[in-house]
């Protein structure tokens, strides 16, 4: 049975946010198509965990077996995180744009997560080649050629610390675009696009969900 480990990081509920929107379509997919699997899921958005501190980021490159007491005791949640991390077959995150970059809340589970010489660092990370699926919902656009493309630091973060460069992981991006439409006054002209992209979204995430199910049911 395979276990989906599902993060999402928004600070407002679903029917606010399309990062929890898109990401709740993969997650009904996936358990529609593998219903006998585990779902571990976090929600940093209401739930967040500490900032990394000095003495558990110092603890991340003594071994274990050489913590102090002080370290043993900051490690506990890295550890804690990391071991749910390595356990999981897939990871789905939700990841919305906040101030062009990802929530602090995310950020913080990427550090904890983040342990040199074990996920991350090594020839072979104990995480190297498990799908993720990353929701990168915005509220505007940022694609190749718009006027704020240099702004956008989601995509371009992530896929370094996710990718071959960092976790190993075999990353999928999802990307939702020009959320804040229906909202702003000032985007009203881009109404139609938005929904056409949050449409496709939604398609993606499905299709995505239920291919990464299947696979693990075979």
């Amino acid at each position: 049975m395979a276990t989906l480990l599902h993060i999402d990081s928004s600070v407002y509920p679903r029917e606010a946010s399309v990062s929890r929107d898109v990401a709740a379509s993969f997650r009904k997919a996936w358990e529609a198509e593998h219903p006998d699997g585990t779902v571990v899921y976090r929600d940093l958005g209401s739930d967040p965990i500490p900032h990394l501190e000095g003495p558990a980021a110092a603890a991340g490159f003594v071994d274990p077996s050489e913590h102090t007491p002080e370290q043993a005791a900051a490690f506990r949640l890295r550890e804690e995180l990391t071991s749910e991390f390595e356990r999981a077959d897939a990871v789905l995150i939700g990841a919305p744009m906040y101030n062009y970059t990802i929530p602090s809340t995310l950020k913080a589970w990427l550090d904890h997560v983040i342990v040199m010489g074990r996920t991350t660092a090594a020839p072979t990370t104990t995480v190297a080649g498990k799908p993720a699926t990353v929701v990168a919902s915005r509220g505007g656009g940022y694609g190749p050629g718009t006027p704020r493309e240099s702004f956008e630091f989601v995509l371009t973060y992530l896929e370094k610390v996710l990718g071959k460069e960092g976790f190993g992981l075999d990353v999928e991006f999802i990307v939702p675009e020009l959320t804040l439409a229906e909202s702003n006054p000032a985007m009203a002209s881009l109404v139609d696009l938005a929904k056409t992209s949050r449409a496709k979204a939604h398609e993606a995430a499905e299709t995505r969900g239920k291919a990464l199910a299947a696979r693990f049911s075979a």
